[in-house]
Formats: structure tokens, sequence, C-alpha cells
């Protein structure tokens, strides 16, 4: 927000942010009895993909970026299983999850590229 760095360039950073204000927005609407499951973990596990697509930016070993990469994309497929399951569960019936799955497949497919990417020598 206050630093002008690399990662603010990557397309992926910005689609994860979207991603990550959709799953707050869809936590707003799961039971409260899900605070401290569900919706803290779907949270948590969204931040994760915007921290570690901002972190792992920052790195100059291409390994260890690729790791955080890794990272993030990990706390995707973690989201779209917790979202499976509230959706089984009938939490998302009124819910349009267009925008947060247009996100989330973004997100996941310049992730991947960025993971499988070999430089050419």
């Amino acid at each position: 927000m206050f630093l002008t760095l690399n990662h603010q360039k990557l397309d992926v950073y910005s689609f994860s942010k979207l991603f990550v204000l959709e799953c707050y927005k869809l936590t707003k609407i799961l039971p409260a009895d899900e605070k401290f499951g569900m919706i803290s973990q779907i949270r948590r596990a969204a931040l994760s993909v915007h921290l570690n697509i901002a972190e792992g930016a920052s790195r100059r070993s291409e390994v260890e970026r690729k790791r955080y990469y890794e990272i993030s994309r990990g706390s995707i497929i973690e989201i779209d299983a917790a979202i499976d399951i509230a959706h089984e569960l009938n939490y998302l019936a009124d819910y349009d999850l267009t925008k947060l799955g247009e996100a989330m497949i973004k997100s996941f497919k310049i992730l991947s590229g960025l993971i499988n990417y070999k430089p050419q020598n």
C-alpha cells in the first residue's frame, strides 16, 4: 500500500486481491456458528494466497519464489475444497459465486504458469 514494488505489477497480484475480497464477502453470509471453523479457515487461506504472491515476488532465488507461489496455489485449492463443502451444506444456495470463481481460476492458472515456467538459457 505504501511501497511501490514489483509484485504490484503482476496480473496474478490483482486477481488474487479480487479473490481475497470475494472470499471475505462470501464468508459474511456463512452461518455464525462457522465463525471459528469455515469462516476463519477461508479468510486465512485467502489472505495467504495474496500475501505469498507478494512475498514470493520479492525473492531473488527462482526456487524460493516458486515455493511461495506453490504455497499460494495450495491455499486456492484449500479454499475450493471448503467452498465445495459449504455448497453441499446449502450455505451458498442464494449466493452468486461467479466473481469468486473467475478470480480463483485466473489466479490458479497464472500461478501454475509461474510455477511451471522454465527460463531459456
